[in-house]
C-alpha cells in the first residue's frame, strides 16, 4: 500500500539581515528558533523536517546532523532529514556513520539527502578539486550506497583511500537508512539517483514546474531499464514558498527578505535584481513558488501532482529571514489547514486509479 503524501519544510538556518532594520540576530538565537520551528512543525502533524549544509556567513546550518539530533530530543514522529549533505567534499564513512547515531537518538527518523551542493565553499575548505566535481559525487554515492547496505565493506576508488572488508558502526534503527539524491535539474544526475534505486529529491525553484515534468518522466524510465520498480521509489519535489492567512499578505511578509537573499546571490552570479512583480508571478498557480494563502497551497499542490504523481513536497518557507512569528504562523498554516486535505484528495484521487 503506498504510503500517504507527505509534506515537509527545510531550512537552510539562515541569519540574514532583517530587511526592515537591518540587524541580524545572533547564531544562538536562530538556532533557538530554528529548534522551535522544529518542534511545531512536528505538533502539528508535519511529515520531514530537513536542514541544508552550508559554509556560508549567512547561514548557520553547517553541520545540519548536530541540530537534527537536539530536534530528535524534542520531537516524536516528523522525519529528519539533510537537504543536501554536500557528499562530494565529505568522507561518506562520517555521513553515514553520523546519520545512523542519528537515527539511534530519533528511534529511526533519520534520512540522507545526499548532493553535490549549489554552493562551491566547502571544496577549497576541505582540499576538494572543482574539476572533480562530479565524479566526487559519483564515486562517494557509491560507498555510501555500500556502506548503508552492508556491515562490512571493502572499498577501493580514486578520491577516497582504500580499505578491506571493515565494519562500520554504529549501524541504525532502520533497516535501511534512507538515502535520497537531490538533483538540480540535470538529466544526467536524474539518471544516476535512478540507476542506483535511490529516492529522488527535484528542486524546482524558478521557471514553470510543468516544464520539469520530463526530468520525473526521465527518472521512472530509467529505474524501469536499470530493474528497478519505479512504483516503489518516492519522489519529491523541493520549492521556495510561504504562507499566510492571505495571498497578498504572504506575498507582502516574504518578498523583502526573499529579495535580500535572492539578490545577494544573483550578485554573485550575474542575475538582474528580483521585483516584486517577478516574484508575485512565480507565485501564481503555474509558477515555481508556493506563496499564497492555504487554499492556494491546495490547489497548486494538487496542480503540480497531477503534473508529477509525486509523494512529498519539502517547501523552504525561510529563504531570508522572516520573523519568527509569521514563520510559527506558517508552519502553523502548512501543517493543520494544508496538509490534511492535500493528503484526502490525493488519497481518493490514488483510490480511483487503484
Amino acid at each position: 500500500m503506498k504510503k500517504p503524501f507527505e509534506i515537509g519544510i527545510y531550512s537552510f538556518v539562515e541569519a540574514t539581515p532583517d530587511p526592515q532594520t537591518g540587524q541580524t540576530i545572533s547564531p544562538q538565537q536562530r538556532v533557538a528558533n530554528l529548534l522551535e520551528e522544529i518542534e511545531l512543525a512536528d505538533q502539528v502533524g508535519l511529515d520531514v523536517y530537513a536542514i541544508g549544509e552550508h559554509h556560508r556567513d549567512e547561514y548557520v546550518s553547517s553541520a545540519p546532523d548536530v541540530f537534527l539530533a537536539a530536534a530528535a530530543a524534542r520531537t516524536q514522529n516528523i522525519r529528519l532529514s539533510s537537504a543536501v549533505t554536500v557528499l562530494s567534499s565529505d568522507d561518506p564513512v562520517r555521513v553515514f556513520q553520523r546519520f545512523a547515531s542519528l537515527d539511534l537518538v530519533s528511534n529511526g527518523r533519520a534520512e540522507i539527502i545526499a548532493g553535490r551542493g549549489s554552493f562551491i565553499e566547502s571544496f577549497p575548505l576541505f582540499g576538494y578539486d572543482l574539476d572533480d566535481y562530479d565524479s566526487l559525487f559519483s564515486e562517494k554515492l557509491d560507498l555510501l550506497v555500500k556502506l548503508r547496505d552492508s556491515e562490512r565493506v571493502t572499498w577501493q576508488g580514486k578520491h577516497r583511500p582504500s580499505f578491506e572488508n571493515l565494519g562500520v558502526y554504529p549501524r541504525p534503527v532502520q533497516a535501511e537508512l534512507p538515502v535520497w539524491v537531490g538533483v538540480g535539474g540535470t538529466p544526467a544526475s536524474v539518471v544516476r539517483a535512478a540507476s542506483k534505486g535511490l529516492p529522488m529529491a527535484l528542486a524546482i525553484i524558478g521557471g514553470m514546474p510543468e516544464r520539469f515534468a520530463p526530468l520525473a518522466n526521465l527518472y521512472r524510465q530509467a529505474a524501469r531499464e536499470y530493474g528497478h520498480d519505479p512504483d516503489t521509489l518516492p519522489l519529491s519535489i523541493n520549492s521556495h514558498g510561504f504562507i499566510a492567512d492571505t495571498r497578498q499578505q504572504a506575498i507582502d511578509e516574504s518578498f523583502p527578505a526573499v529579495a535580500v537573499t535572492m539578490n545577494k546571490i544573483g550578485r554573485e552570479r550575474g542575475w538582474p535584481p528580483m521585483s516584486k512583480a517577478q516574484y508575485e508571478a512565480s507565485s501564481d498557480l503555474r509558477g515555481a513558488n508556493f506563496v499564497g494563502s492555504p487554499d492556494d497551497f491546495i490547489e497548486k499542490i494538487l496542480f503540480q501532482h497531477s503534473i508529477f504523481n509525486h509523494d512529498r513536497l519539502l517547501l523552504q518557507l525561510s529563504v531570508g529571514s522572516m520573523p519568527h512569528d509569521k514563520l510559527l504562523h506558517a508552519i502553523e498554516l502548512l501543517g493543520t489547514k494544508v496538509a490534511p486535505v492535500v493528503r484526502e484528495e490525493i488519497a481518493k484521487r490514488e483510490a480511483v486509479t487503484a
